[in-house]
């Protein structure tokens, strides 16, 4: 009987490029496949929620695999975190139904960038965050932020090379949080386009040091030309917190 399992896995990319399986680097869902075919004897695809860029982190990714394995859910858990590097650990594993489906099923996720910003880098977080020693007015970016908010065509904010049907995405939540010397920027909404979130972080970034405005946000996310929007924020900084389901 071929069963249908879900995996709620957190990663540590400093070392990846990325989650989908590609020839010239190591991935996340290429590890743990290798890692399911030494476990269960058999190589099944694993289903990400959604393809972190490289270097990218999660706290909460969402993944799926059909196996005819017998192994019970906890006896899974425990052999992958047995097998797979130290740097990615399956911290849930449940089996589904048979319409489970990681990336299709999924209602939202939930992003975090975190933003270093103080005069000196971290030894510890350098891997973790995207250091910018100028001062930030977070107050200005939650301005602009709010902006963003509600259903709009994000073509502003989408890599040139984004493959998604159309550019249409609705942010429910996009908050600035800012504590000892961090900024913390969390976003959730339906689903997301490449490297959306790490171009609207450039482009707040850009508000902080008073480049931007609330108002030229306004016109660069109605005028949909991504020259016009900030850098992309590298994806260091970047935690898939979660992934929504019915």
């Amino acid at each position: 009987m071929v069963r249908n399992i879900k995996l709620t896995i957190e990663y540590d990319g400093s070392a990846y490029h990325g989650w989908q399986s590609q020839p010239n680097g190591i991935t996340v869902q290429e590890t743990l496949e290798n890692s399911l075919a030494r476990l269960t004897g058999q190589r099944p695809k694993v289903i990400g929620a959604g393809r972190t860029d490289a270097g990218v982190h999660a706290e909460g990714q969402v993944a799926h695999f059909k196996t005819e394995s017998t192994l019970e859910c906890s006896v899974l858990q425990r052999g992958l975190n047995a097998l797979i590097p130290r740097d990615i650990v399956i911290t849930g594993a449940e089996e589904m139904s048979h319409d489970f489906h990681a990336r299709f099923s999924a209602r939202g996720k939930t992003y975090r960038y975190e933003i270093l910003n103080r005069g000196h880098r971290s030894a510890f977080a350098r891997n973790r965050c995207w250091h910018i020693p100028h001062p930030l007015e977070a107050a200005a970016m939650q301005a602009a932020a709010q902006v963003l908010l509600g259903r709009h065509d994000f073509s502003a904010f989408r890599a040139s090379d984004c493959c998604a049907r159309h550019p249409r995405r609705e942010i429910r939540k996009l908050e600035i949080q800012q504590a000892d010397g961090w900024i913390h920027c969390v976003v959730s909404a339906d689903a997301f386009l490449k490297h959306m979130v790490r171009n609207i972080v450039g482009t707040l970034v850009d508000v902080g040091r008073g480049r931007q405005d609330a108002e030229s946000v306004a016109e660069i996310l109605r005028g949909r030309d991504r020259t016009r929007a900030g850098q992309t924020a590298p994806g260091k900084g970047l935690f898939l917190v979660s992934v929504n389901y019915p």
